[in-house]
């Protein structure tokens, strides 16, 4: 594989991947846990077997098929879950959504079960996707801002876990350190899953992925291009793409990287799916034969004092039919939103080419999906998706 790059060697990375194909293929064993997931906690939500449900005991889609199990787990990033069960995640979605939406069921799979939703960052789509799809399927979601709780101020997050997991089934927590909800997810008993952290946006890669697949009909193979600042939003990206057989090509610029541990553990990924990681300075370059084109904030909440040296750093970063010319001829836009005009103009923003609001809309059932395999024993009804 070669790089879409005219740059000096020191200026961009690239990992091409050496694929073998003269052994036996090697294939990630769905049984295969992370360690976070062989904790009590995982194996005190063992999903009981259909057989064994109660006579009568109502059922809204088929037996659990054992393939992957996720009841229990957390979702604190996508490096903890193998590409069947990220699959497992978005072909649930696909199945809220063609009951839910097309088809006009009403699934109540979260009644009597009730989630805390604890944010210290302001939201739109996070709060509104994650209370309305819980509400959807019958659940109770609390929403708890920095004026009703004071995670490690007032009361210690051990503590705040613990009462916690006494009055509530979940918790999706949107933080500013990502250490916090390492904490949560160690001290409480129920599944903590990430809303938002400085270093991961897990949720939000769902339904970037959910929208893409239901656009071009399969991920595999498809080059993804990043183009703007190293943060959460791109890690998650870097996490995950490769699981999916996604290339993926990242431009920043200088000083403003991914970090050097998620770059590395991104390397081993692309190396083991015989993938294409690319790291650069030019826009450009990133963008060649890309077939989507991805930017998100150039200042995150809690940078509003670089704001004057981060525009500067980032001139040149905005994505516009220039951009877009060097593309796939097939190429579309994704934006997790809110977006300024800065990032990407208005040409671009609001083409047929841009997926923002399908992209926005896929929120509420990708979170829908993740709170049922966290909670629930249901197994979607329709037949997987090619991806």
């Amino acid at each position: 594989m070669t790089c879409f790059s005219s740059k000096p060697t020191n200026q961009i990375r690239c990992y091409r991947p050496v694929c073998t194909t003269g052994g036996p293929e090697v294939r990630e064993s769905p049984w295969t846990l992370p360690p976070h997931s062989r904790s009590q906690k995982a194996s005190a939500h063992r999903v009981t077997p259909s057989c064994w449900r109660r006579q009568g005991a109502p059922r809204h889609g088929q037996p659990l098929l054992n393939e992957v199990q996720l009841k229990g787990r957390d979702l604190l990033t996508l490096k903890d879950f193998t590409g069947e069960e990220i699959k497992y995640m978005l072909w649930l979605s696909a199945d809220l959504k063609f009951r839910i939406k097309q088809k006009g069921e009403y699934l109540p799979l979260l009644q009597g079960k009730s989630l805390g939703m604890i944010f210290e960052k302001r939201s739109t789509r996070t709060r509104l996707s994650t209370e309305t799809g819980f509400a959807l399927l019958g659940g109770h979601p609390c929403f708890l801002t920095t004026q009703d709780i004071h995670l490690g101020v007032n009361e210690s997050l051990m503590d705040t876990a613990r009462v916690l997991s006494s009055m509530t089934d979940a918790v999706l927590a949107r933080v500013f350190n990502h250490s916090d909800l390492d904490i949560l997810a160690k001290e409480a008993s129920i599944p903590i899953v990430n809303g938002l952290s400085d270093m991961y946006h897990p949720i939000q890669i769902l339904a970037d992925y959910l929208t893409l697949q239901e656009h071009y009909g399969s991920l595999k193979g498809l080059t993804l291009s990043w183009i703007g600042d190293g943060n959460n939003i791109l890690h998650s990206i870097m996490m995950s793409a490769a699981k999916f057989g996604m290339h993926l090509q990242v431009a920043t610029p200088k000083g403003y990287e991914p970090d050097p541990s998620v770059t590395k553990l991104a390397e081993q990924y692309a190396k083991e799916n015989c993938t294409k990681l690319s790291l650069m300075n030019d826009p450009l370059e990133a963008a060649q034969g890309a077939n989507v084109l991805i930017t998100d904030t150039w200042i995150s909440m809690g940078q509003e004092e670089e704001k004057k040296m981060r525009l500067k750093a980032f001139q040149g970063y905005q994505i516009t039919m220039k951009t877009a010319k060097v593309a796939a001829s097939d190429w579309t836009f994704l934006h997790c939103l809110p977006r300024k005009a800065e990032e990407v103009n208005d040409e671009v923003f609001y083409s047929p080419r841009s997926l923002v609001f399908p992209e926005a809309e896929n929120r509420k059932w990708t979170i829908m999906a993740v709170m049922v395999s966290l909670l629930t024993d249901y197994s979607p009804e329709l037949q997987k998706p090619k991806f």
